[in-house]
């Protein structure tokens, strides 16, 4: 692995991690630290941070929907490197399983927040640090759900889709300048994101009195609640690690990182095969 000869490589290289309470990001957090990097992981709950401090991690609290304290946050991170950050790994995110119909306007308000305009707030107040460095690199978690889409996922879809689009645009923009903008694909990797994203969807979806009850009844309800073993293909959350690794520390990273089979299948799918033709195989996914 080489590293990016802009750093200095006579100082520890620091990142910003967020959605570290478990998952993809508890990993990454805990598999950079002993990598030798100064690790910041961020949660939502000051709880989670405080139990990420007794595991032995630099942990402080960063709600994504709350643009002070991304600043707050930040600050106090920045104060503590003596005003310098290499990465920022954006992950923290959540779901609201439910037909689109069902989904309530203001629900896909909530989801943006947190999905998409939080990463957004707190990638512009990273900008500058990077830019004054001249080098730094910008981690987006994206999904196999931000290259295609599936049925009962459109709130997290939707986020999903938007981040790919501007992360592409954040990386043109961004050419020339020392700062590298990635996005990782996972596909089903092993985190909570299934059980954290049923209080969302117990307070947005009224599926009872949904024209698509009976398809709840029978296809969502016992996905969302029934204990069950991995899903097909599913990695654990180490796969996603890799990926950072490289994406943070390679000379030349890349600009998509794929993680799991499914995600390359319908990556590629979604690039050769008709519209209609990819819709029928969607559909029975």
């Amino acid at each position: 692995m080489v590293i990016d000869s802009a750093l200095d490589q006579g100082a520890q290289r620091s990142i910003l991690i967020t959605g570290c309470s478990s998952g993809i990001g508890h990993h990454a957090a805990h598999a950079l630290a002993a990598r030798g990097w100064r690790v910041f992981a961020t949660c939502r709950k000051p709880e989670d941070a405080a139990r990420l401090q007794e595991e032995g991690l630099e942990s402080l609290a960063l709600d994504l929907t709350d643009t002070r304290g991304i600043t707050a946050a930040l600050q106090e991170v920045l104060r503590q490197t003596e005003g310098r950050l290499d990465a920022l790994f954006n992950n923290g995110a959540y779901a609201i399983p439910g037909a689109t119909e069902d989904l309530p306007t203001d629900a896909l308000r909530a989801i943006f927040e947190t999905n998409f305009f939080g990463w957004h707030e707190l990638t512009r107040q990273v900008l500058p640090v990077m830019r004054a460095q001249r080098y730094g690199r910008i981690v987006q978690n994206s999904s196999v759900l931000g290259l295609a889409a599936l049925p009962w996922r459109g709130a997290y879809v939707a986020s999903k889709f938007a981040l790919e689009g501007l992360s592409d645009v954040l990386r043109l923009e961004l050419a020339g300048t020392g700062i590298h903008v990635s996005l990782i694909e996972p596909g089903p990797v092993t985190s909570r994101i299934r059980e954290n994203s049923i209080p969302h969807f117990e307070r947005w979806i009224d599926w009872q009195t949904s024209a698509r009850a009976d398809q709840y009844r029978d296809e969502l309800l016992a996905r969302l609640y029934e204990p069950r073993g991995p899903d097909f293909f599913e990695l654990p959350p180490e796969a996603v690690t890799r990926r950072l690794i490289h994406a943070i520390e390679a000379r030349r990273p890349r600009p998509r990182y794929y993680v799991t089979t499914p995600t390359l299948l319908l990556g590629t799918a979604r690039r050769l095969l008709p519209t209609r033709l990819l819709d029928m195989i969607l559909r029975k996914i």
